[in-house]
């Protein structure tokens, strides 16, 4: 093999290299968006979001049915207001409740629904009422600590 050719192979495998390492990086970055179909826009209020970002999934029964398209502040309610984009293939109940969970221990936040008995589906615009907000590590942690503390002082009377 001339040298020209085996520099053309090694220019041509690390391009697929490369490419290889962008696929991963945007599907692991859900930059990727593999749902390009109709989607209708549903708000949900919460106490505290956690660290749910744009773009985080929005599941039911462990199945992507969705994605968070933006997350505010509302300053009257002092909540957090997110949007989410449901798969207009799939209908939820008005009565649907959404949770914020993690996936895993230390994995990424994601909205859960779980859904409801009534008739009425959400349409597009519809806001989510019953909601639970995302459990904070940190917090559950201190105050096991708190109460903990709290155990030993309360055995130590003299």
């Amino acid at each position: 093999m001339s040298r020209t050719t085996l520099d053309l192979w090694v220019g041509f495998f690390v391009a697929v290299g490369l490419g290889a390492l962008l696929f991963l990086a945007l599907k692991v970055g859900n930059l990727a968006s593999s749902n390009s179909g109709d989607t209708y826009p549903i708000v949900a209020k919460f106490d505290n979001i956690g660290g749910l970002k744009v773009r985080g999934a929005v599941k039911s029964a462990g199945v992507v049915v969705g994605r968070v398209t933006d997350i505010r502040f509302d300053p009257e309610a002092y909540q957090g207001v997110v949007t989410i984009a449901l798969d207009a293939r799939y209908k939820f109940p008005r009565d649907t409740f959404a949770t914020i969970n993690t996936s895993g221990l230390l994995g990424e936040q994601y909205i859960g629904l779980e859904v409801g008995g009534d008739t009425a589906m959400l349409k597009g615009g519809d806001a989510i009422k019953k909601t639970q907000s995302a459990v904070v590590l940190e917090k559950l942690i201190s105050q096991f600590m708190f109460n903990k503390a709290a155990e030993d002082d309360g055995g130590k009377k003299q």
